[in-house]
Parts: structure tokens; C-alpha cells; sequence
């Protein structure tokens, strides 16, 4: 069940990484020792085993070991564990197991920047009483993706669709893999969950063990992502930028939105180790909105040393992939933030665990450019993704830079922006947004869709559409906006690029392959120029922001802080 709303744990002690809740009891035994949960780091992938047996050796349970960064994951009643795992030889560092990562419809109640349609009224069926023309051969609803338009995807469509062989890995919330524009594409297989549901924040289990298939989405974002990239071209709902590759499911989020530095590790190198293609990854590191080496002047030591751990390992990780093959892509974020001098976080930790009293309650931090990471966005070969609108201009939400050196940007694509078209009748209309495929099972949830397949009222309110073909098989699909939007259109066209220009892999890991530097090469070198505004400064006062959102570009139109080398061009790569 899809939930919106993070639970909270109201007695006893909740930990993060599959452990039961435990209360205080009236008994006169004295209660057991709790449980806790840990991440360590090996100083070595290679080492992985050998600390295992070290941290066995102190008494701690050793539930998954990851031997290709050296991560392992403990759980241990010892109080004092940080400290004596650390004198086990060939330790890097130990973190407690906490969540690490956040798809921006978080736990704690829809983004309010991509669900910002939501409170469009203007239109209250929902649904257009006459869709917009569909490009020749399109899907049903494409006239109303203006974002296929803009990276010019109809066109692309004409010489290359994708390859079957391409596989693009989708970290995420999950996929729905029956939703009818999506289950052709997606190579079930291959996919695989590596989550496990925790009631506290993701509600009662629906699977045994409590561990979601790996067909399954309660949360809606990893499916609308994938949509995006790969929705099959059927004449039925929508089509994806690259609507005829393989779609793998490689769950790292949980049904409430949040992701776990365990889960998103594992993730990456499995994508490594079958050899994926693309992966997009549109969630950011939490619980710390920068992670920083050395953590911020304000940060505990636990937390100084929880940022350690999770730097390390997201960049071997994320190292590991790339070296396997992959192309790392990832949202830039929707902070309004100029990554290269960034604002105070005053939203960290933003995960509340009563496990971990230290710093559970967000807090003002200084953040240091030169020590501080957004994580996965600002890690080594990552391409940074930032988001426009209809118009073309930066989104107010999206995150920019103003030092070109940095490697924080390297493209931009259309993630929607509800505030767009100011002075027009298309100034706060969800027709400004991203529409892509919805899960049925979340929509009922929401009260979206009743339990004969109808959208309700609600559903029409919030712009719910849907699309039956001749056969009588529905599909869903919703508005969203955000950076994450913007991240899989760039996916979808670095699919497109290693179709189109790849080879057969001889080393028979993968079917089709093109190497990461180049395909990275080709979104840049083949994206749509587009200058700084007039002056350099764009303001979102007149659509209603405050001057916070004011932001600066430097930089020439083939090269600068809010665009990268341009908007990604699906027609200009696969010629």
C-alpha cells in the first residue's frame, strides 16, 4: 500500500534496516538487549570476507555482505559496536543503517514541488475535452508531451527506436511491470528488489517476508521515470524517448520513498555485474542533503562519521558501474540551489529515526562546496541533469552552478514547471508538467481510481488520465514535475545513443554496448545550445517566488551554469 505519510514509532526503539520495534513492557524480566543495525566499511572490496569474520568474531550478525565495494551489513545488541568494530582489522569506517536517499515524492508527503499540479483546478475533469494531435505514428496522449517535442523524440523515432539488446537499469521505487505501455519493454528476469519493507514507514507488508516482487511499484515514481524512457510506442497511452529497449527494475527505494545506502549500493554494482547499459537515478543522498567530508561545522561525531561511510561507498559504487560499463545519470535536484556555492541546509537529517536520537531533528548546517557532496549527482562520471520548462528556461526548482570547473552540470531536459507560461492561460495548468505512466495499484490507493478502474473525482481533480486500447486493457497516467522528470529524458536519449552507435558486447555480458565516455560525449557534443537569460539573472518574482529562487548563469550558449552543454537532442544523437 502505497503510503504518504511517514509513520511514526510511538514506543520502544525503531530501527532502519528490517529490525522490529521494540516496547517497553511490564514484565518483571528484564527486556532483551535491542538489536541495532550498522554498515561497515571495509578499507578494501577485497577485504570484505576477512572483516566479516572479524565483526562475527565480536558478536555481531552479518546479514548481507556486498564484495564488490567491501560493504557489509551487521546488526549487533552491543551499545558500544562503532567503537570495537573499528579495532577489527582492515575497517574503514562504520555507519549506523539509516536511509541515504530520497525520490522526491518522499515519505513525508508529496513533494510539494512535483506535485504542484495537483492543485490545478482549472481544469476539473482532468482531461482535455479535445487531445492535442499526436506526432504521425505517435501514442494517444503524445500531443500532450511537449517534452518529447522539445528533444525532438517523434523525429529521432523515424531513424532509430532503440534496441532490444540496450538495457537501461531504473533505481527507483520500482516498476510497474504490468501497466500495459510498460510490460513488453521490461526484462523481469533481470530485475530485482533490494529492498525490504519496514512497516514503520512503509506501512503493512503486502508480500511475505515483507519483500515487494520485483514487478512491483507502491510508490509511483520509479514507474512514471520509466515511462519516460522506455513506454512502448503501441498507439495506445504514451511513448518513451526510447520506446523499443529493455527496461530492468533495480529497486533501491523504498514504497515510502526513502533509500537506504544498502540498497542503492547493491543496485549499482548488480548493474554493473549484468551488465546494464544506462541507469537513471533520480532520488538524492539522504539523510543528509550534502554529505560532507569531515561533516559540517555543526555535525555530531556519529554523524561526521555516518557521511564518511556513505561518501566511500556511493563512490565506489558508483566507480564500480561506470568501470563495468554503465552510464550514470541522475537528477540534478530541486533545491534552487547553486551547487557550487551552496545555501545553509536546514533540512538535514530529514529521516527522523527514535533509534538514533543523535541529530534526528533537522538542523542548520554550513555547507562547505569544498567538502560537501550532493550524492549521486555530484559523484565521479556522474551526468548531471538539470530541468525546463515548456519554455525552455530553467525550471525555478532546479538546481544551477556557477562554477563551470566543477562538473556539476552537464546537460539539462524538460522536467516540467508548473509556473511556466506567465501572462498565458498555460500559467499554472499541469499541461506545464511531465505526463508518463501511473501504477493502478498506488492510484487506488490515493483515491485516485475506484476499484472498478474509474477515476474518481479526486483523480480528476489531480489530472489523472487514462487510455484503454481495443482489447479493453487500461492503462494510467499522471502529471509530475521535477529534476527526476527531467534525469529520465536524458536516460531515454543515452539509450537511444548506444543503440544507434554501440556494438555487440564480445565479452557476451550484455547484448549491445557503448562505452560511458562516449556516450556521454554524445549527449553534450549533440545538445541544443541555449544562452543564459538576457543580463545573466533569471528571477521568478512575477510567477510568485521569493528572490531565494534567483538565480545567476555564467557561461557561453554551448556552455554555462544553467543549462550545461544544452538541452539533450534525441534527433541530433542518433544522427
Amino acid at each position: 500500500m502505497h503510503r504518504g505519510l511517514l509513520a511514526t514509532a510511538t514506543v520502544g526503539a525503531m530501527t532502519v534496516a528490517g529490525l522490529t520495534s521494540l516496547g517497553a513492557t511490564a514484565s518483571a524480566t528484564p527486556a532483551a538487549p535491542t538489536a541495532a543495525s550498522y554498515l561497515v566499511l571495509a578499507d578494501q572490496a577485497a577485504s570484505a570476507s576477512s572483516v566479516a569474520s572479524g565483526l562475527r568474531a565480536k558478536g555481531a550478525t552479518v546479514t548481507s555482505v556486498n564484495r564488490a565495494v567491501g560493504l557489509i551489513a551487521v546488526t549487533s545488541t552491543d551499545s558500544g559496536f562503532s567503537a570495537s568494530a573499528k579495532q577489527v582489522a582492515g575497517v574503514h569506517g562504520v555507519a549506523t543503517n539509516i536511509s541515504i536517499g530520497s525520490a522526491p515524492m518522499r515519505a513525508k508527503g508529496p513533494d510539494p514541488v512535483e506535485k504542484e499540479g495537483a492543485f490545478d483546478r482549472s481544469r476539473a475533469n482532468g482531461t482535455p475535452k479535445v487531445l492535442p494531435a499526436p506526432p504521425p505514428g505517435g501514442d494517444h496522449f503524445d500531443g500532450l508531451l511537449w517534452g518529447m517535442d522539445m528533444i525532438k523524440a517523434p523525429e529521432a523515432h523515424q531513424v532509430e527506436r532503440g534496441d532490444s539488446r540496450v538495457t537501461v537499469g531504473i533505481i527507483d521505487t520500482g516498476i510497474d511491470a504490468t501497466h500495459p505501455d510498460l510490460k513488453a519493454n521490461v526484462d523481469v528476469a533481470k530485475s530485482r528488489n533490494f529492498t525490504t519493507d519496514i512497516v514503520a514507514i512503509d506501512g503493512p507488508c503486502e508480500y511475505a517476508g515483507c519483500k515487494d516482487p520485483a514487478t512491483v511499484d507502491n510508490d509511483g515514481h520509479g514507474t512514471h521515470v520509466a515511462g519516460t524512457v522506455a513506454a512502448k510506442l503501441n498507439g495506445f497511452g504514451v511513448s518513451g524517448v526510447a520506446p523499443d529497449v529493455t527496461l530492468v527494475n533495480v529497486r533501491g527505494g523504498q514504497d515510502s520513498g526513502f533509500f537506504f545506502l544498502q540498497p542503492v549500493v547493491d543496485a549499482l554494482t548488480y548493474s554493473g555485474d549484468i551488465g546494464i547499459d544506462v541507469v537513471n537515478m533520480s532520488f538524492y543522498v539522504d539523510p543528509w542533503l550534502y554529505n560532507c567530508t569531515g561533516g559540517a561545522p555543526e555535525d555530531s561525531a556519529p554523524a561526521v562519521a555516518d557521511q564518511a561511510v556513505i561518501i566511500e561507498a556511493m563512490n565506489r559504487a558508483l566507480n564500480y558501474a561506470r568501470g563495468h560499463g554503465v552510464t550514470l545519470v541522475a537528477a540534478l535536484g530541486n533545491d534552487h540551489d547553486d551547487l557550487s556555492k551552496p545555501r545553509p541546509d536546514v533540512s538535514s537529517p530529514d529521516y527522523d529515526n527514535p533509534a538514533y536520537p543523535w541529530d534526528d531533528v533537522p538542523y542548520q548546517r554550513t555547507i562547505n562546496n569544498a567538502t560537501c557532496v550532493d550524492l549521486p549527482t555530484e559523484g565521479p562520471n556522474v551526468i548531471g541533469v538539470s530541468s525546463v520548462g515548456p519554455s525552455g528556461l530553467k525550471s525555478d526548482f532546479s538546481n544551477w552552478t556557477t562554477d563551470l570547473t566543477s562538473g556539476e552540470i552537464e546537460v539539462s531536459a524538460p522536467g516540467g514547471w508548473f509556473r511556466d507560461g506567465f501572462g498565458t492561460d498555460s500559467f499554472q495548468t499541469r499541461g506545464n508538467l511531465i505526463l508518463s505512466t501511473a501504477p493502478l495499484n498506488v492510484l487506488r490507493a490515493t483515491g485516485e481510481v475506484d476499484k472498478n478502474g474509474n477515476v474518481t473525482k479526486t483523480g480528476r481533480v489531480n489530472g489523472v488520465l487514462k487510455d484503454c486500447s481495443a482489447s479493453g486493457e487500461c492503462g494510467y497516467y499522471q502529471w509530475l514535475q521535477g529534476t527526476s522528470m527531467a534525469s529520465p529524458h536524458a536516460t531515454g536519449v543515452a539509450a537511444l545513443a548506444v543503440s544507434r552507435h554501440g556494438a555487440p558486447d564480445t565479452t557476451a555480458t550484455r547484448g549491445y554496448t557503448l562505452a560511458p565516455a562516449t556516450v556521454g560525449s554524445l549527449l553534450q557534443s549533440t545538445a541544443t545550445d541555449h544562452a543564459c537569460p538576457a543580463g545573466g539573472v533569471q528571477s521568478y518574482e512575477r510567477e510568485g517566488r521569493s528572490t531565494e529562487f534567483t538565480a545567476t548563469c555564467v557561461g557561453t550558449p554551448a556552455s554555462n551554469g544553467f543549462y550545461g552543454a544544452g538541452i539533450v537532442n534525441a534527433l541530433g544523437v542518433v544522427q
